[in-house]
């Protein structure tokens, strides 16, 4: 699913376009179905997404209180976004699942909750609901992965599916390398410019602009943005840029340690 590429140094999304593959049991795709947020389409089909059609990778930065290994960011969610900045959320009460966990090691995803307790982790250490909040507000909202939308659906598949496709997102999106490589390390006296860091960024995001956020001067998340052709699990997923703006300082920006 994903390549090195010597010149960046890093894991890279293979420009970013390939169909990304899965074992997923979902309804097969026509490869001439148009990218979310590109068509004037106003109706959800298990092969287009909408109304959230735009779909963010979103990661953390933890200082206060540290999260994650000390040279990683880590994961927040995927969320579908209304190509506009809007976004639904809970979208379905009777999927909103309070036991992720368990649904995991039934699908003998072992591996990726173990994965996801070192890089999926909450902030006052409560992973579990923290997963349950991302799948409750976000997960059912994505029109691709409905139970009706597989074949030979088994209950509660999609909230397996919906879970690794963020964390193979999230591999192919190196955000601590990626700053690194631009001689954008954590330090306690360094700044940076907002400029910097978006332009070491959009080197793993194909070129598009990424949305960045501060917290009191120092830099916490980054949110990257896709449009996708087919369903979410195994379709073509195209960057594209931010649909916020971010309120960052334009210099000046701490990027502090996980001491």
């Amino acid at each position: 699913m994903f390549q090195f590429n010597p010149s960046k140094g890093m894991l890279a999304l293979a420009a970013m376009n390939l169909i990304t593959g899965t074992t997923a049991n979902l309804k097969t795709c026509a490869s001439s179905s148009g990218f979310s947020c590109q068509s004037s389409s106003t109706t959800p089909t298990c092969c287009f997404n909408y109304p959230g059609g735009a779909f963010l990778q979103t990661q953390f930065w933890d200082t206060d209180p540290v999260t994650g290994p000390s040279n990683s960011w880590t994961i927040h969610g995927l969320w579908p976004d209304n190509c506009d900045g809007t976004y639904e959320a809970n979208c379905d009460s009777s999927r909103a699942y309070t036991n992720i966990t368990e649904i995991l090691q039934a699908q003998d995803r072992s591996d990726l909750v173990s994965y996801m307790d070192k890089y999926w982790v909450d902030i006052n250490g409560d992973n579990e609901s923290f997963w349950e909040h991302e799948w409750g507000k976000h997960g059912t909202c994505i029109n691709t992965i409905e139970p009706s939308c597989y074949t030979g659906y088994e209950s509660q598949e999609e909230v397996g599916d919906y879970f690794q496709k963020t964390v193979d997102l999230f591999k192919g999106l190196d955000t601590y390398k990626a700053l690194a490589a631009a001689g954008i390390t954590p330090s306690n006296s360094k700044t940076y410019t907002a400029g910097a860091i978006k332009a070491a960024l959009a080197k793993v995001h194909d070129g598009a602009e990424v949305y960045i956020s501060c917290s009191s001067g120092k830099l916490n998340q980054v949110w990257y943005f896709f449009n996708v052709q087919g369903n979410i699990i195994d379709g073509k997923y195209e960057a594209v840029d931010s649909l916020t703006s971010s309120a960052c300082s334009k210099s000046g920006i701490k990027y502090v340690p996980k001491n």
